[in-house]
């Protein structure tokens, strides 16, 4: 049964190796999205630097949910980490053999 799994790991990597995902361009930043992610940043730099001990529990979350509506916005540039198909398979296929 192990060899019959390893042969058919085998036969599905070499169809996949030899398929090139389709590279998209990175896109460049707006003048105003540009001054957005430094206003950003720097927003980030003031919530690291907070104390969170002395804060009430309503101010904490009024920083989360800013944080997240942030990284929201942070993720609608478009400039995140896409898996194809065939990499969630080769994923997949190599855990099942490691465990």
């Amino acid at each position: 049964m192990k060899k019959a799994l390893i042969i058919l790991i085998l036969f599905l990597s070499v169809q996949f190796a030899g398929a090139t995902p389709i590279k998209n361009p990175k896109k460049e930043l707006t003048e105003a999205q540009q001054v957005r992610l430094t206003e950003m940043e720097n927003r980030l730099e003031e919530i690291k630097a907070m104390d969170f001990k002395s804060m009430s529990k309503a101010e904490i979350k009024a920083v989360k949910s800013e944080m997240k509506a942030m990284k929201e916005e942070a993720k609608a540039t478009g400039n995140g980490v896409y898996l194809s198909i065939g990499a969630i398979i080769i994923i997949i296929l190599l855990l099942i053999l490691i465990f």
